[in-house]
């Protein structure tokens, strides 16, 4: 049976592909096994592979909302768009969790130019710079020419001292993030250039997503059981990750939760992070 990708390539239905994503939610394999039964009932030649997300999606949700939160992860972090300001808050509560020192949008001068710069790190008297690159398309890349550009930034910066941390600082190390994925060329520069990338499936054994699940730090726009402007709500009183609501009752109040959908959150949240 051929179905049809997002970018519109026509390949062939994958049942086992589709298992491992499934099984990557944490749902249990007989749990799976019952998804996959449901959604063969529902193929047909021609569907895009869209549709069959949303009918995992749906299926995962009705037995578990935990595993359908994780199953969305990807869909989840680009909610934190379209601007991408919320997503660079992501990024910084990701590095705080390794054990680094954070700020976020800060303005510095370099050798010749002013640069605001996204995220700033500390972590053993290294000051690093970090860039996000946040795409709202499933498909979009982040192609050469963004490394480029940000290493020419990188070099006017590390160039002078600075007031973050403290108030003679230098910046010696550059990371870029995405949301979606780096083109070879991209890669092959930031190696070649000194520069450290993080995307969704690069590094292959420290990227995006394994550094997300290792950490529990899932997104608050992963929850199933909060409605979309709920959780924008959530995301301008700072509240960016799943486990900052988990004992914490006021937020959820603020935003106007009843005391029921109050206790669905927490207990969604608290699966997904493996609190219980």
């Amino acid at each position: 049976m051929k179905i049809v990708k997002h970018s519109g390539a026509i390949v062939d239905f994958n049942r086992s592909k589709l298992k491992q994503s499934l099984l990557k939610s944490g749902a249990a394999p007989a749990m799976v096994d019952d998804v996959l039964q449901l959604i063969e009932k529902e193929v047909y030649e021609g569907i895009s592979t869209k549709h069959i997300y949303k009918m995992a999606f749906g299926f995962l949700k009705k037995i578990s909302n935990s595993n359908a939160a994780r199953y969305n992860l990807r869909d989840a972090i680009r909610l934190l768009g379209p601007a991408g300001f919320f997503f660079e808050k992501f990024i910084a509560r990701l590095f705080s969790s390794e054990h680094y020192q954070t700020k976020v949008n800060l303005i510095l001068w370099g050798k010749c130019v002013s640069h605001e710069v996204d995220v700033l790190l500390k972590n053993n008297d290294i000051i690093t710079m970090v860039e996000c690159k946040f795409h709202v398309g499933r498909d979009a890349t982040t192609d050469v020419k963004v490394p480029m550009y940000i290493l020419s930034r990188f070099n006017d910066l590390k160039e002078r001292k600075h007031e973050i941390f403290s108030q003679n600082d230098t910046i010696s190390k550059c990371w870029i993030v995405t949301n979606n994925r780096f083109t070879t060329d991209a890669i092959d520069f930031a190696k070649c250039s000194d520069l450290n990338l993080l995307c969704w499936d690069y590094p292959k054994s420290n990227n995006l997503k394994t550094k997300i699940d290792n950490h529990q730090l899932y997104p608050i726009t992963c929850l199933t059981t909060l409605t979309l402007s709920e959780k924008e709500k959530l995301l301008i009183l700072d509240i960016i990750l799943v486990r900052e609501i988990i004992n914490n009752r006021e937020d959820l109040e603020k935003i106007g939760l009843s005391p029921n959908r109050i206790k669905n959150v927490i207990k969604e949240a608290s699966e997904l992070c493996r609190f219980i």
